[in-house]
């Protein structure tokens, strides 16, 4: 009797501590899942969907995902060949920011699409140029030649702001990044112009006289502005290519973390010994 009591009572104590075990277990698994804050096993990897043009944009963006893996962010670079869907998929938050447009453009676009996509850095400026295959300075145009410009507003007035630079036609006083074919005054070369979708142009270059061309489209095309243009822009001029978010994103950590890669010492030593000058960094 007193040995089938002892055997009750040595069960019971096993399934006790089995049952203490069992509670432990339970907190530790939890406190796994909830670890303390800072605790650097706890930081997982966000992932970053930026949306950039081929050239240069892309390959900046490719340049900076090493250091951007090593601060916790995994940058997805999603190209575009157009200026329209790039900001169309961050205002619908299919992308995280986009890095293609000068602030005119933004601006142009938010009026007109009643968007607030926002700047939040300064990359570099990429110096918008004119381009042939026919002649071989602007003394050799010939009267009625064909021009071939972007037809988005702000490139338009952007080449037709150089074109008055190198004396080829006027704009009414007061000319800025909103003027339109409407506003030459003077054309004395009673030259053509021949809007088309700016990245479409560098494919044109061969049925036009001139072509006023984006530095981006230009690369891509194997044109350098330094040594196939006939003129481009100066340094100087307000065009600065932006990476631009959304006001609810603009502020978070992620995108902080873009912000100083795009603009460090590192980035910018990279466009000036890949593009020579034809890329210039704006920070």
């Amino acid at each position: 009797m007193k040995k089938w009591i002892l055997a009750v009572l040595t069960l019971s104590l096993v399934a006790l501590l089995a049952a203490c075990g069992n509670s432990n277990s339970g907190t530790t698994a939890s406190t796994d899942k909830e670890p303390a804050a800072g605790d650097a096993a706890s930081t997982e990897a966000v992932t970053l969907k930026v949306g950039a043009s081929p050239v240069p944009h892309s390959v900046i963006l490719e340049h900076i995902k090493p250091a951007l893996e090593k601060e916790g962010v995994n940058l997805e670079i999603v190209e575009f060949a157009d200026y329209i869907l790039p900001n169309t998929q961050l205002a619908e938050k299919s992308l995280d920011a986009n890095f293609f447009q000068t602030q005119a453009y933004l601006d142009v676009q938010n009026e007109k699409n009643g968007t607030d996509l926002v700047s939040v850095a300064s990359v570099h400026i990429e110096p918008f140029a004119g381009y042939s295959k026919k002649i071989k300075s602007i003394e050799e145009l010939a009267d009625g030649a064909t021009v071939a410009i972007p037809n988005d507003p702000t490139n338009t007035a952007r080449a037709l702001l150089l074109l008055e630079k190198q004396g080829l036609i006027k704009l009414k006083e007061g000319a800025d990044i909103t003027s339109t074919e409407r506003d030459v005054t003077e054309n004395t070369k009673n030259l053509k112009f021949l809007p088309i979708e700016a990245a479409a142009i560098p494919r044109q270059l061969d049925e036009v006289d001139l072509a006023m061309i984006n530095a981006n489209y230009a690369l891509a095309a194997d044109l350098s502005p330094g040594e196939d243009a006939l003129f481009k822009e100066d340094s100087d001029v307000p065009y600065a290519n932006l990476l631009v978010a959304r006001p609810d994103n603009k502020d978070s950590d992620a995108i902080k973390k873009l912000i100083a890669a795009l603009n460090s010492a590192d980035t910018k030593k990279f466009i000036e010994e890949k593009y020579k000058g034809e890329i210039i960094p704006a920070f």
